[in-house]
């Protein structure tokens, strides 16, 4: 969108005005204050010289001291920036760009009032104007307007955090369709066969940008990752497996006896000291791994919280009423700005940003989540974050990252830039391409985004998502970013079958999967919530990611498996022993007949797995970017290494046993990576609690379908256990942590003896039709409706039924269309606002004439919100089950339900966050 109105464009058809210039207009309703206008139009002037030109990122941001969501700094003036004129009335955005008010400017006694709605009136060429976000209701070969769209009305932008309403963009799309359709020359039908495969192009677009992205990533965290041990010494950009790639098949990683075998490879502790094998040497390495993990880890929680928090994106589509720091303006003026809600700071590029993408792609608007300053601070701050050694991985944010590609993408084609219904497809296509390049799974990409983030999969959904996958995959696959050919570094070559009496050992490990991730959700979550929120650490996130990193390259630095990154782990846990593989330090015993032998491969195991799950713990939610798949995969193949060499010494110890008949004498029919392998995907399940993707991503992950069904019995057991003893997974948590405004469409609900009078509100602020209502009436029912904090509500339309028995509903507002409107109009304070409907009521003869008095005015005239008004809002009796209601907000993605009683008569209101919110309680009891 261009920074300002668009040229040539006037009013409510312009681009989204300064949230700024909006609420200074609603502020001055009624007092004889002048307002500045830009000579650019409605851009703000505390902006004018400081905000960058608004790309599709929707990213013009501003730094500010303030610590709420969605802040504006405060009013910067450069006059030698701006040139504006004071003005009492008439101001319309988009005007102010056209030559004539520039030449008005030496002229203060020129009437604007009159001349500028005048020429506004004499442009609209007799079509009502309407925001930026729709279309116009009629095309110009056409002399009618689209009645189904005309009944729905018109939406201005969306406002952060406020939900979308999925019917409008529905029928606006299948408007917009049916208008290409309907057009017969050469040149609609070229662009009606481009209509339909712009969403292909876009995907292809967005898989091959990710794969890139990607491989950047991975490239950059294995330099950095190796930098911590020493360098090459013929070139120091390479990371240590380009170094020395003969050394490229050692499983024992940098604690290997032969890991410094390669004379390229040079370690610091070389570098800086004679005595190779003293404890000097090793406590100089200890001194330089230590320090360059903290400069990571400090480098990349600086640019999460600096460059990523929420209070400094703003957006010209977000409300100017609002925004959260509305009472900053003038609270003086109005007594109840004061009990305005303040949203809590995020820092958007911190952790794997899945939580909040499903809450996204569930119907709700995060403005800058998905825009390029957070794909560049997710890409770099990623990379940093998993070099410094931290207990984290890059595997999941790598959704978040595919998903801003798919936005920044999409935002350059008016069919998905306008429609935010449609712009979720797009994304659920990108969360599959970020699975894809994460895990070179583009089977599972596609099932993942189906099974975990998505909201709405339709089967055109579901190919686009597949093809996006395969681009990105394929893209990956030529970038080679491991050197191997391979798209991952777990892929394995086993050549034995599992046997039947190993089912008891993978239950085993499912059950310790489920336990495992149903108590990690605990206490993660209990750490956040009771630790991290409530003590010092919260206004100290930087001393946390320092401390943090500090502990763990304490602990991890000593143990060969805490100290190699968790990729290198899983591929170690996973690999096969060979004759001959005999190393101390490596995971193959020495002896496997003996426990003297397995001993020591156990306990430096074991202890790995301890370390890790206890950091992961802590780990998971510091301000940094950071996923949970490698950390989790580690913790389980650390689990199911242990127990598949107790089961090999077993049968050393005891050959005979009925048991391992099936082995046939075979000592090595056991494979303890398979054990591995097996409790990874267990534990995975645990924490996350996905099945059918996970499942399918470790069959691509490892290269073969030979163990389906032991990795498909983990999962289902590990699934089992999890939700019996904790009911939600580690992102849904998150979620409920974070207070995200997410509608879980897959979790059934007991209503019990609750019904809708339970969850009605029946004190929203209503429009009258019966009483006069002026700018200024409705500019303070605005403000009362954003103070009781549903700022995602409106306002029903109400007219006295002809019996006098009550109210009925003629439609509804949004407080945003509202927002907007009123601000066009701000400088007539009492002139009178008109809504009317398309269609006639039965009504009483007072109402015929006031009705036929309300249509006989211009169409031009701008006090007329009847275009903004839903002419056919979703209606829903008092006596309709809660089950009903859940199914018009889940399935029908409804923004709110009108509740009327038997008679048809309004009763009150429900709007989707309050319908979240009552569905938190219900849980809770």
């Amino acid at each position: 969108m261009p920074n300002g109105p668009a040229s040539g464009s006037l009013g409510a058809a312009s681009g989204p005005s300064s949230t700024t210039w909006r609420r200074e207009r609603l502020m001055r309703i009624g007092s004889s204050t002048t307002v500045n206008i830009p000579a650019n139009g409605a851009r703000d002037t505390a902006t004018q010289s400081n905000t960058p030109h608004l790309t599709p990122t929707e990213d013009t941001s501003l730094q500010s001291s303030s610590v709420s969501y969605g802040t504006l700094p405060k009013s910067r003036r450069h006059p030698a920036h701006q040139a504006s004129v004071d003005v009492t009335s008439g101001a319309v955005p988009g005007l102010a760009q056209l030559n004539f008010l520039r030449r008005t400017t030496s002229n203060p006694t020129v009437p604007l009032a009159s001349g500028l709605k005048d020429l506004a009136f004499s442009r609209l060429n007799n079509q009502r104007p309407i925001s930026a976000y729709d279309a116009p209701l009629s095309s110009k070969d056409e002399s009618e307007p689209d009645a189904d769209a005309k009944i729905n009305g018109i939406r201005v932008w969306y406002s952060s955090f406020s939900s979308i309403d999925w019917l409008h963009d529905a029928i606006k799309d299948s408007v917009r369709f049916s208008r290409l359709r309907r057009r017969k020359s050469l040149r609609s039908r070229v662009r009606l066969v481009i209509d339909k495969s712009l969403g292909w192009f876009i995907v292809t677009i967005v898989g091959f940008l990710s794969a890139i992205v990607a491989f950047l990533v991975v490239r950059s965290e294995q330099w950095l990752f190796d930098v911590k041990e020493g360098y090459c010494r013929d070139a120091w950009w390479k990371a240590r497996r380009f170094c020395c790639p003969s050394l490229n098949d050692i499983r024992g990683g940098a604690g290997h006896p032969t890991a410094n075998a390669c004379r390229e490879w040079r370690t610091w502790a070389e570098v800086f000291s004679e005595d190779q094998g003293g404890v000097g040497a090793e406590f100089k390495a200890y001194t330089f791994y230590a320090l360059i993990a903290l400069v990571l880890a400090l480098t990349s929680t600086l640019l999460t919280i600096h460059l990523t928090n929420s209070s400094t994106f703003v957006t010209r589509k977000e409300s100017g009423v609002l925004a959260p720091d509305f009472p900053g303006a003038d609270s003086s003026k109005n007594p109840a700005d004061a009990a305005f809600p303040k949203r809590k700071v995020m820092f958007y590029a911190a952790g794997s940003g899945i939580p909040e993408i499903k809450t996204i792609l569930s119907g709700f608007v995060i403005h800058g989540y998905l825009g390029g300053r957070v794909l560049f601070t997710k890409s770099v701050g990623l990379a940093l974050s998993v070099a410094s050694g931290l207990s984290l991985g890059k595997e999941g944010p790598f959704v978040h990252i595919a998903s801003c590609i798919g936005n920044i993408v999409s935002r350059f084609f008016g069919k998905y830039e306008s429609n935010e219904a449609k712009r979720r497809e797009i994304l659920s296509a990108a969360c599959a391409a970020g699975v894809a390049v994460a895990f070179g799974a583009p089977i599972g990409g596609t099932l993942f985004s189906l099974e975990e983030v998505s909201y709405f999969f339709p089967p055109k959904v579901m190919w686009r998502s597949f093809f996006c996958a395969m681009i990105a995959a394929i893209t990956l696959k030529m970038l080679d970013p491991f050197g191997t050919g391979k798209l991952v570094l777990f892929q394995v070559t086993y050549d034995k079958d599992w046997h039947a009496y190993e089912l008891l050992p993978f239950v085993i490990l499912g059950v310790f999967g489920g336990v495992y991730g149903a108590y990690f959700s605990k206490l993660n979550y209990s750490w956040s919530k009771n630790v991290r929120n409530k003590t010092w650490l919260k206004s100290h996130p930087i001393a946390e990611v320092l401390l943090i990193t500090a502990v763990t390259t304490f602990l991890c630095f000593v143990n060969p498996y805490t100290r190699m990154s968790g990729t290198e782990l899983v591929y170690s846990l996973f690999s096969e022993c060979h004759k001959g593989d005999s190393h101390r330090s490596s995971l193959c015993a020495i002896d496997p007949s003996t426990f003297r032998g397995i001993w020591p491969v156990i306990r430096a195991v074991s202890v790995a797995m301890i370390i890790k799950a206890g950091l992961t713990v802590v780990t998971f939610g510091i301000k940094v970017p950071a996923g949970i798949f490698i950390p989790s995969l580690g913790v389980g193949a650390c689990a199911g290494r242990v127990l598949g060499i107790a089961m090999q010494w077993l049968q050393y110890q005891h050959p005979g046993l009925s048991l391992f008949a099936n082995c046939k004498g075979d000592m090595d029919c056991i494979i303890p990576g398979l054990y591995a392998m097996v409790g990874a995907a267990a534990t995975l399940s645990g924490v996350t609690r996905t099945t059918v993707s996970l499942a399918v991503i470790m069959f691509e992950l490892t290269d073969t379908l030979t163990y389906v069904v032991p990795i498909m019995l983990s999962v289902l057991v590990a699934k089992t256990v999890a939700d019996a003893l904790e009911p939600k997974g580690i992102y849904d948590l998150v979620i409920e942590l974070n207070q995200l405004p997410y509608l879980d469409a897959k979790h059934e609900y007991l209503w019990g003896n609750l019904q809708i009078n339970d969850v009605t509100n029946r004190n929203v602020e209503v429009i009258r039709l019966d009483k006069k209502n002026t700018v200024k009436s409705l500019r303070d029912q605005l403000f009362a409706l954003t103070a009781s904090g549903h700022d995602d509500s409106g306002f029903p339309i109400l007219r006295r039924d002809i019996n006098d028995d009550g109210m009925r509903m003629v439609g509804y507002i949004g407080a945003s269309e509202l927002e907007h409107a009123l601000s066009l109009v701000a400088d007539k304070a009492e002139d009178e606002v008109h809504f009317h409907t398309t269609y006639s009521h039965n009504m009483a003869a007072s109402s015929i004439s006031s009705l036929n008095e309300e249509t006989a005015r211009p169409a031009q005239d701008l006090f007329d919100f009847s275009d903004y008004m839903d002419q056919a809002p979703l209606t829903v009796q008092s006596n309709s089950p809660l089950g009903m209601i859940h199914q018009f907000f889940a399935k029908l993605g409804a923004r709110y339900v009108v509740v009327t009683d038997t008679d048809g008569l309004y009763e009150g209101l429900i709007d989707k966050k309050t319908w979240v919110a009552f569905l938190a309680e219900l849980e809770e009891k």
